[in-house]
């Protein structure tokens, strides 16, 4: 397990290792011997377009140095906005930075010749899960404090369950129908308000109170911290459901989601 710092789970069959996936060289000397690449890695939310570039270009490079098969972690920006289900046959349409960016870094794997696949997550929730649910819902819910959200609280979204994630990159790793391209984490769809109640009646907090952060809340917080500034691109259009189609990953990969309830339960 490579990162930065070298954390990470404690396991007897993990191999933590310190170090920057930018620095080819060092990449290239880690990956030797293995069969299968995987990256989770992301820079900065607001640094997509300039970084992301640069860090794919490292990972795709010791893939072409070592002949490994490499898979990628992705999620639904590139396709830009959809009306209905999004299916990994859709094309790549983004048209803002932070979708091109993710747009550019499959587009560049896929045409290299080597061995790749990119697993697309939606929304993560779960335990140890970084998102919008987890930082912006979750906690105010067990807390019982005021949730305040950029989302539309009555609108179907899909939510994948980290655990479900990992499953999945693992699943296609192991599958050479994988290969050569994408595939849609399973996810659970609901409005963020009946994910918000469904948390709090399994952790006994009281019901949540929920109201949606407008354009201009988003804009003067982009003021404070950049973060905010790139939420305006990935937003849905008003009443637009976001609904992702697994059925492929279902049929092929085997994979399906873990029932709310219980990720919810891992929350807790």
């Amino acid at each position: 397990m490579i990162s930065r710092t070298g954390g990470g789970p404690e396991h007897p069959l993990i191999d933590k290792v310190a170090a920057d996936a930018t620095d080819t060289d060092r990449l290239t000397d880690l990956t030797e011997g293995a069969d299968t690449l995987f990256t989770t890695a992301a820079p900065p939310y607001h640094l997509w377009p300039e970084q992301f570039p640069v860090l794919s270009a490292s990972l795709l490079s010791a893939v072409r140095r070592t002949g490994v098969a490499y898979v990628m972690l992705g999620n639904h920006y590139a396709y830009g906005p959809v009306s209905g289900p999004i299916t990994p046959a859709l094309p790549l349409a983004a048209t803002g930075p932070k979708g091109r960016a993710r747009a550019r870094v499959w587009e560049e794997a896929a045409a290299s010749g080597m061995k790749v696949t990119e697993v697309r997550a939606a929304q993560f929730y779960g335990s140890g899960a970084v998102s919008v649910f987890s930082l912006m819902v979750q906690r105010q819910v067990m807390e019982g404090t005021l949730v305040l959200v950029p989302q539309e609280l009555d609108v179907p979204h899909s939510y994948s369950a980290i655990s479900d994630t990992a499953r999945t990159l693992v699943a296609a790793s192991r599958n050479e129908q994988a290969y050569g391209r994408a595939w849609h984490v399973p996810t659970s769809t609901l409005p963020v308000r009946e994910l918000a109640v469904r948390l709090a009646e399994l952790a006994g907090a009281p019901e949540p109170r929920m109201e949606e952060m407008t354009e201009r809340d988003l804009t003067l917080l982009a003021f404070t911290e950049p973060f905010w500034a790139e939420m305006h691109e990935v937003l849905t259009k008003p009443g637009d459901p976001f609904v992702i189609d697994y059925s492929e990953t279902e049929k092929i990969l085997g994979m399906s989601a873990t029932p709310v309830d219980d990720v919810l339960r891992e929350v807790i």
